[in-house]
């Protein structure tokens, strides 16, 4: 049986910003690591800009029709998992796992056959991932751990209900209630943060998680066979931290859009959430393609890529650099390995313009498990 991995710590933004296959999320709460936390705020679509003002809200009934009662299922036990692509060049081939976020969080994976396809590879191509942030030591860092609390709050102390319209904070008030409860500190975050504590709030009371089962069943199989993790990572230093939080700290948001988005995900996606999660458990292929995908996170992004304070750090074409990072990591696996391995979320991989289609595009041959 394989060993069994504990969810990671709710909190780690570094990783699900990080990781474009964890952008939906692959994705993320506030770390006080303070590049870590730079990364958060800017990678979930925090903008400079001024957001329109908005009166204080009368409480009104509304969005309890939104939330879905939730009727699947969560599997849990040992599950099998999907069955891998296999993308070849000749004689040397690719194996591909797709993946899923959220997964059930009581489910132990069986890994044994992407480990075996791990121990006899050449090179392991990590995902997809996206650095923001900068390298100026711990204790410099720890002197910008005030202004990066100030930062996950709204400017001026206003409380939530005071950032966003009416109409979305009644809604926010039925799911905070459902998922949240009394804590009273979420409503002094910025708009675009409180929500992401709702959805992983969510998450955790459908019997879901977001990280933690599979890149660390692969890291751990690659280091125990002696092979190289390739890295995928497109990094963007940010010079001035300092000066950036500041922009920050006196800025409105102009994620009102991201928050909402993420409030409808949870008012009607977390039965296909369950749903997919089951699906990727069991290995159900068909079904996970023909679910419906909501990616909240892309709402976010474009937030953020069309702010200034984005463009002027050069955020505007990240997710895009590293998708072509990770191509072109693959092509040079196919090239120089018999075997290689390399996992991408499903979303990502299949459909129009997915990288399976690209690489096939490009003249490899794809078989599907």
């Amino acid at each position: 049986m394989a060993p069994r991995y504990r969810p990671r710590c709710g909190t780690c933004w570094p990783e699900r910003v990080r990781t474009l296959s964890d952008f939906h999320m692959n994705g993320a709460r506030m770390a006080v690591a303070y590049a870590g936390t730079l990364a958060a705020l800017l990678m979930l679509g925090l903008a400079s800009g001024t957001a329109a003002a908005v009166d204080p809200v009368t409480p009104v009934e509304t969005a309890a029709d939104r939330v879905v009662d939730l009727e699947t299922l969560v599997v849990s036990g040992t599950q099998p998992g999907p069955g891998m692509w296999k993308v070849s060049w000749g004689d040397n081939t690719l194996y591909i796992l797709g993946t899923v976020s959220p997964l059930p969080r009581r489910m132990e994976w069986e890994s044994a056959e992407v480990e075996a396809v791990v121990a006899r590879s050449q090179a392991v191509i990590a995902p997809p991932m996206i650095s923001v942030g900068t390298d100026i030591g711990f204790f410099r860092g720890m002197t910008l751990v005030p202004a990066l609390l100030r930062a996950r709050n709204n400017p001026s102390k206003r409380p939530l209900r005071e950032a966003v319209t009416p109409e979305l904070y009644a809604r926010w008030e039925v799911l905070k209630a459902r998922y949240i409860g009394r804590d009273r500190g979420v409503e002094r975050r910025r708009p675009l943060l409180a929500a992401q504590e709702l959805y992983e709030a969510a998450l955790r009371r459908s019997g879901l998680r977001m990280s933690g089962v599979i890149w660390p069943v692969v890291t751990a199989a690659a280091k125990s066979a002696g092979v190289a993790v390739t890295d995928t990572t497109v990094r963007l230093p940010v010079e001035d931290p300092r000066r950036v939080l500041e922009e920050l700290n006196s800025s409105d948001l102009a994620d009102r859009e991201c928050f909402e988005g993420t409030m409808a995900r949870i008012e009607t996606d977390l039965d296909n959430m369950r749903a997919r999660a089951n699906a990727w458990a069991v290995g159900d292929i068909e079904a996970l393609a023909a679910l419906p995908y909501e990616d909240h996170y892309r709402t976010c992004m474009d937030a953020l890529t069309g702010s200034a304070l984005a463009r002027r750090l050069g955020l505007d074409d990240l997710q895009e650099r590293a998708a072509q990072a990770w191509l072109d990591n693959v092509e040079q696996a196919l090239a120089q390995h018999p075997t290689s391995f390399s996992m991408l979320a499903m979303q990502h991989l299949l459909g129009d313009g997915g990288m399976l289609e690209r690489l096939a595009a490009k003249g490899y041959a794809i078989e599907a498990p």
